[in-house]
């Protein structure tokens, strides 16, 4: 069960990898990776033109349980979004920050990003 778990993290950790090339291939300029608080944890925090951004990364080996942004659920974007709130809290930055939620899905190697995936929600 503990190998399970050690392999899972590192599956997840290439996936982060793998998804902070692409974004800053796109564009982005990461300024944060697995920000965790007691609110919880976001996986990469980047600045895109005006916006930081809040990125959620999601990897599946294939999409036989579900494709993987359907795993953004309900309980989860509001984690996202406490946590979110906390970081801005704490770096001092003015409520006024655009900000943006984005999802990357990454089934096998292929990555797909969402830009404003969701809204800010309580």
């Amino acid at each position: 069960e503990l190998e399970k778990t050690r392999y899972k993290k590192s599956y997840g950790d290439k996936g982060e990898e793998l998804a902070a090339l692409y974004l800053e291939q796109a564009g982005y300029r990461i300024m944060e990776k697995n920000f965790r608080c007691r609110q919880g944890e976001i996986d990469i925090i980047a600045r895109e033109k005006q916006y930081l951004c809040f990125i959620e990364v999601k990897r599946r080996k294939d999409i036989t349980s579900g494709h993987p942004f359907e795993a953004i659920n309900p309980w989860k974007i509001k984690r996202i979004c406490k946590t979110a709130l906390f970081y801005l809290q704490t770096h001092h930055l003015s409520d006024a920050t655009p900000v943006r939620f984005d999802v990357i899905s990454i089934v096998g190697e292929e990555v797909s990003l969402l830009r404003d995936a969701f809204s800010f929600q309580y």
